[in-house]
């Protein structure tokens, strides 16, 4: 998967290139309005607006530069176009059962947009490695921090 760039679903790239856009078009130009007033009122040690504005614009540059830099390199993959439907790949959506029969779906997405809260875990991530080609009805060891479990695949989808 590494040849041709990091996997991100189309949602996710548009996730990334809405938040370069908004910090782009919106939030810098607003910073950049606040320093020059600032710097217009005399001595800037002093300063507060200044000061934060100065600080907020080099935050704001620093994470233009890294999505800049992750948007070359990632690849978009749609889920929708997985031909074969009955495997474990990027973007499929994992019903799972561990050996006490508790339950868990994921949704193995690019490591860019991944949130265990809401159930999308990394592509490089251990459980997504584990998971990679199965099938349902396959176990799979996951190791943890927590420890090794071993989970069922359920069902399987592609949205």
């Amino acid at each position: 998967m590494k040849a041709g760039g990091d996997p991100i679903t189309p949602a996710g790239m548009n996730a990334l290139k809405a938040r370069y856009d908004h910090l782009l078009g919106k939030e810098r130009p607003e910073i950049v309005e606040i320093v020059s007033w600032a710097a217009g009122n005399g001595d800037r040690s002093e300063n507060g607006d200044y000061l934060y504005g100065r600080k907020r614009m080099r935050e704001i540059d620093r994470e233009l530069a890294h999505l800049s830099r992750r948007m070359k390199v990632l690849r978009v993959i749609d889920p929708a176009d997985q031909i074969d439907r009955s495997k474990v790949f990027f973007g499929a959506r994992v019903d799972l059962a561990d050996e006490d029969d508790v339950r868990k779906c994921v949704t193995i997405v690019g490591d860019d947009e991944q949130d265990a809260g809401k159930g999308l875990i990394g592509w490089s991530s251990p459980m997504a490695r584990a998971l990679r080609g199965a099938s349902v009805g396959d176990l799979r060891n996951v190791r943890l921090p927590s420890g090794t479990r071993e989970w069922e695949v359920i069902a399987i989808s592609y949205d």
